[in-house]
């Protein structure tokens, strides 16, 4: 197993140094559901608040411009692109953020934060409805570029 980067030799936390790293295109998807009861997923259209999936989506962008505010030894990025899809679908709705940059680290975090923040956004924009809903299955789907390559999600096709 590889040594965590995130710690020094006396197991202290630290910022990995990446100034030696070359600058290499990089993505990342992740991917967040946020449970929702069907009598309140119908509603969705309807929610007083505005569309709650364009906030979301709005706000995952948001997030993912701010995730080394959030995570303290994330370095901060210039992002290339940030995008945040949301579909309804039976039992929820399901969210993919994406996100890239040319750096010399990667945007798994971002990606993660981005679909994080938009299910949290979700959660609030409806929670007037129904206090039951749950976030669920938050995790990286794929990630490009960097020395130690690309990842997939085993069994995940969309």
């Amino acid at each position: 197993m590889k040594k965590l980067s995130h710690y020094d030799s006396a197991g202290s936390p630290r910022m990995v140094d990446v100034s030696a790293k070359q600058e290499t295109h990089r993505t990342a998807r992740a991917h967040a559901f946020v449970r929702i009861a069907p009598a309140v997923l119908g509603r969705l259209p309807d929610n007083p608040k505005g569309n709650p999936l364009e906030i979301a989506r709005i706000a995952g962008i948001a997030a993912a411009k701010r995730t080394s505010d959030l995570i303290p030894l994330c370095h901060p990025l210039m992002l290339t692109h940030a995008d945040v899809d949301i579909t309804v679908e039976e039992g929820g709705v399901r969210i993919v953020a994406s996100a890239a940059t040319t750096a010399p680290t990667g945007v798994e975090m971002e990606a993660l934060t981005a679909a994080a923040v938009a299910a949290l956004t979700v959660y609030d924009m409806v929670k007037a409805l129904d206090k039951s809903i749950e976030i669920q299955d938050l995790y990286l789907l794929e990630k490009t570029g960097g020395k130690s390559g690309d990842f997939r999600r085993e069994g995940h096709h969309d």
